[in-house]
């Protein structure tokens, strides 16, 4: 997650797929996983995947327990549906909160959690040094051309403000809900938006509820630019209430290799990039300038940092395996 000054953005990106409300009374407070035994109803009421539009099923659930400001004064329960092709894990839950409630939420969670540091046991910053650190070094070695650069859904510019002040690099940030007004930083308005030779997206894909939010970015990258992602992708989300990446409860959608994989297609992109220092993928649009030396490259950058700080692949850089 960002820090708490971009709380507005992630109030807002997500619009509700319907005012549907789901209420559950729980007498045990215990966090939980339930087996799949979701009613025939149920499951033929899930919406299809945002991915590849297949069907989704009941995957488990979590119960939440409430905390100051929370618009839930009970136990929250959520129920998460796993796509039976792609992998891909959203909670329908979150998805079926009316307006109000998932603002409210979003708004208490982050204000609740990461105002109170001893209450906060998940906060995971994007390493915006290594970030700044990897696009330097690809800049510098032709594969992306930083001198056109968007960091969407950007917040207060963190990663904006590390290039600019440890390798003064300016780039252009774009948030529609807020700016840090007292900074030199450079934000883009919705009607300069246009097609950029990188756009950055960091820490925001774990947060959609509707596939626009997440089209919404790629439209802004070029036919031959790059897409700059920092999120968690991983073989298999685990059906697990305790895996570290859904204890927040405002984190609603989870991607996999396999999900990335067709996302990547769909949106015309042949190869990629990653660096578990700077925990980004770089995607690469089909028609990327000297795509077909990328792998030449990057070996060069890794024998001359003497480690292999980025790996490539032809497709989607399926790094994380292990779970």
């Amino acid at each position: 997650m960002r820090n708490s000054k971009i709380t507005n953005f992630y109030t807002k990106v997500a619009v509700i797929m319907n005012t549907n409300t789901r209420t559950h009374e729980h007498t045990n407070t215990r966090t939980h996983e339930h087996t799949n035994t979701r009613t025939h109803e149920q499951q033929i009421i899930s919406q299809p995947c945002l991915i590849c539009s297949s069907k989704t099923n009941y995957y488990f659930s979590k119960n939440y327990a409430t905390y100051p400001g929370s618009p839930f004064k009970e136990i929250l329960n959520v129920d998460y549906y796993k796509c039976e092709e792609c992998g891909f894990v959203l909670s329908q839950t979150h998805a079926k909160m009316s307006e109000n409630d998932w603002t409210q939420l979003n708004t208490s969670w982050h204000h609740h959690f990461e105002k109170n540091p001893e209450s906060n046991t998940t906060h995971n910053q994007p390493p915006y040094a290594d970030q700044a650190l990897a696009l330097k070094l690809l800049s510098k070695n032709g594969i992306i051309n930083i001198n056109d650069t968007l960091d969407y859904a950007a917040g207060y510019g963190s990663m904006a403000k590390v290039l600019k002040k440890y390798f003064n690099i300016n780039i252009s940030i774009y948030d529609k809900y807020v700016q840090d007004i007292e900074s030199d930083l450079t934000y883009v308005q919705d009607r300069e938006l246009k097609k950029y030779k990188l756009v950055v997206n960091s820490a925001m894909f774990e947060h959609v509820l509707e596939r626009k939010h997440l089209d919404a970015v790629n439209d802004l990258v070029d036919s031959d630019g790059t897409l700059m992602l920092h999120t968690v992708v991983c073989e298999k989300v685990p059906a697990d209430p305790n895996w570290f990446y859904i204890t927040p409860i405002v984190h609603t959608a989870f991607h996999t290799n396999k999900s990335m994989e067709i996302l990547m297609k769909q949106w015309g992109y042949a190869a990629s990039i990653y660096s578990p220092q700077a925990k980004s993928w770089f995607l690469f649009k089909k028609d990327s300038p000297l795509i077909n030396d990328f792998e030449h490259i990057v070996e060069a950058i890794n024998r001359e940092l003497q480690t292999k700080y980025f790996h490539y692949k032809n497709g989607f850089v399926d790094y994380w395996k292990g779970f």
